[in-house]
């Protein structure tokens, strides 16, 4: 770890200097990508030197151990070095752990109503809304792009965009099958029912470098649909892009405009396509998802929200906690700490 630490501040020395240098002080993208790479590592060098002080003053403490009038006070300082080398070795363990490029970026999600007919879409439109109350929480902002409402309530089909900082970062072990327990409204017996809900989570990713032919497009213009199915707009502004060769759908209506709807359309479809294209090269390279908190696999089952027990656990970790009510009011920092920190755990371990 120390070789590696040494490469990282000779690194961080190095673009103190570039950032210093008038031949690229006019360079804008070249300052804006060294500012962000030493940002990146300015933790890192500082917790290495912070280490280096410590154990200088471990070395200087020693070679006052023969001395009576300094003994005592060399050996509480040794003994406070120590610990704290102890503490700044685990932190740094932590920081070289590769971060997820994404982890800085908003997110696409996409929520369906899956088994379970009109209760799973109600229980989809119960997962919009806690994760717009999460987000509210998180001083995030979360944007309808598209949405098919159910017959009984909720949701079939809904997207969203949320932005703000560190998005993905929260929200990327949401991916998997939501399961509900609870008595439906459309239940009659009182008798409590099992129904699924999937959640899909996508960064946001810019500049994606991904060819789309024209041809291989189908577009479609409509009028845009609010709450009950209702015209909002009385012109053609809402786009239907469909993706020939895979047959993928993105649909956009927030905007008035129909090219900005278009626009926003065809950016979604690339991080569509690039999304895939990432989960296909995961799937080839199961190994590589050892470390990581669950199988990747949307359809995995990741969390059961139990209502007569006012329940939520999360299976990958087998992690609970007794207040339902609040999780679907928004308080999801507790599962989110505990994916994260098991995550962590996983790759300190080395799985």
């Amino acid at each position: 770890m120390k070789e590696k630490l040494e490469t990282i501040k000779a690194r961080y020395e190095e673009l103190s200097r570039l950032l210093m240098d008038p031949a690229i002080m006019n360079d804008f993208t070249k300052i804006k990508n060294l500012s962000k790479e030493q940002s990146d590592l300015k933790e890192i060098v500082e917790k290495y030197q912070d280490l280096l002080n410590a154990e200088q003053n471990i070395e200087e403490a020693k070679t006052l151990l023969n001395d009576p009038e300094m003994k005592e006070m060399a050996e509480l300082e040794i003994e406070s070095s120590t610990n704290k080398i102890e503490a700044l070795n685990h932190e740094l363990e932590i920081l070289l752990i590769p971060k997820d490029e994404n982890d800085g970026k908003n997110i696409i999600m996409e929520i369906r109503g899956a088994a379970g007919g009109d209760e799973a879409n109600i229980f989809a439109g119960d997962l919009l809304r806690m994760y717009t109350y999460y987000a509210e929480h998180q001083g995030w902002k979360l944007e309808i792009d598209h949405q098919v409402e159910g017959a009984s309530g909720g949701f079939a089909q809904v997207e969203c965009t949320i932005k703000g900082e560190n998005v993905y970062s929260k929200l990327k072990y949401e991916s998997g099958a939501h399961r509900v327990q609870r008595v439906p409204v459309t239940e009659t017996q009182g008798r409590v029912h099992t129904s699924t809900a999937t959640v899909v989570v996508m960064p946001e990713v810019e500049d994606i470098d991904i060819d789309i032919k024209e041809s291989d497009l189908k577009i479609d213009v409509y009028h845009s649909s609010g709450a009950g199915g209702q015209s909002v707009n009385t012109s053609n502004s809402a786009v239907r892009i469909t993706h020939l060769p895979t047959n993928t759908v993105v649909t956009c209506q927030v905007e008035r405009s129909q090219l900005k709807n278009k626009e926003r359309a065809m950016k979604l479809l690339k991080i569509r396509l690039y999304d895939q294209k990432v989960q296909e090269q995961e799937q080839k390279q199961g190994t590589e998802r050892k470390s990581k908190v669950g199988s990747g696999d949307r359809s995995e089952k990741i969390r059961t929200y139990n209502y007569p027990q006012n329940r939520v656990t999360d299976h990958r970790i087998g992690f609970s906690v007794m207040n339902l009510d609040r999780v679907m009011q928004g308080d999801l920092d507790p599962i989110i700490e505990a994916l994260t920190t098991e995550d962590l755990k996983r790759k300190l371990a080395g799985e």
